[in-house]
């Protein structure tokens, strides 16, 4: 019995309150450089590590509230899902991963949608969260990428996705490969109703979902150093023989090589995509307005005879 774990541990927590207020590890290790970077620090820099700049993962609600005005928005409701459709398990019961992860993260899935204002401008911002079973794609993501979306259709306001995935979820088969052009569709909507849409690409995104809808904004933006692909670079290299260059399949690279528009910084996150809201909604403004006669050419009027 690990006495330290077991009474010490809940005894601090009871006395502290909210077990999300006290994180189980106060230090936070650098993936690249090791360094140990205290957990207040760390949330007070938007989860980049100071001395590295590496971009760690950031909680869904964490990363609405740094892009909405004032911290406030709008829950978007998603709809319910079937449970395990296929009855399927591996080493453990399907419906039992599912409520361990509900009971982890507080959500019944992956996707966490809000309406609201980005420096006046409305949009729907939607956050997909990789703790929850690697930000997979089933049924319950599906419907809710789509119902939100068309949300923003019917608000007639830009679309934002902050995509984190490992990809199609595999205890559902078929039903998750489904949502593919399922999503695609939903997005080929959302520019039928003028609606720009923004994606966020985070690390990691990979899969099915960087094969669809993740892959289809109108501007594509990734945080720095994200790891961002189809396949796995140990499958791409078995495959064709050869050894991929350094950086592949990381946001720098794909940039660099004409697949994704820009890398962004989070810090610079929220204003650039305010940018890019007022851009692209002015652009679309524009094209809805009748075209001005051109005054060399508009036709003089014509003369009154007394």
């Amino acid at each position: 019995m690990n006495w330290i774990k077991n009474f010490v541990r809940p005894k601090i927590r009871s006395i502290l309150g909210d077990k999300k207020d006290t994180p189980d590890n106060m230090w936070v290790k650098c993936p690249e450089t090791g360094q140990m970077v205290f957990y207040r620090d760390l949330e007070a820099n938007m989860f980049v590590i100071p001395d590295s700049g590496v971009h760690m993962r950031m909680a869904p609600d964490v990363r609405l509230k740094t892009m909405f005005d004032d911290a406030t928005w709008t829950a978007i409701d998603l709809p319910k899902a079937a449970i395990d459709p296929l009855k399927f398990r591996d080493q453990r019961k399907y419906t039992d991963r599912l409520k361990e992860a509900r009971q982890k993260n507080d959500r019944d899935d992956a996707i966490v949608a809000g309406a609201g204002t980005i420096d006046g401008a409305e949009a729907v911002v939607v956050v997909q969260d990789f703790s929850f079973m690697g930000g997979s794609l089933g049924m319950a993501a599906g419907d809710a990428i789509i119902t939100s979306m068309r949300e923003a259709a019917a608000r007639g306001c830009p679309y934002v996705l902050f995509v984190a995935s490992g990809g199609a979820r595999m205890q559902e088969g078929i039903l998750s490969l489904m949502q593919l052009p399922r999503t695609t569709v939903a997005v080929q909507e959302l520019r039928q109703a003028g609606c720009p849409y923004i994606v966020v690409l985070t690390n990691p995104t990979t899969g099915g979902v960087s094969a669809s809808y993740a892959m289809l904004g109108d501007v594509q933006i990734a945080e720095p150093g994200a790891l961002i692909g189809f396949a796995g670079q140990r499958v791409i290299e078995q495959t064709i023989r050869e050894k991929l260059p350094d950086g592949f399949q990381r946001a720098e690279y794909l940039r660099d090589h004409g697949m994704i528009d820009m890398v962004v910084e989070r810090k610079h996150m929220r204003a650039t995509i305010s940018r890019l809201i007022r851009l692209l909604t002015k652009a679309e403004a524009l094209a809805a307005e009748p075209p001005a006669p051109d005054e060399e050419t508009a036709p003089e009027p014509a003369e009154v005879s007394a």
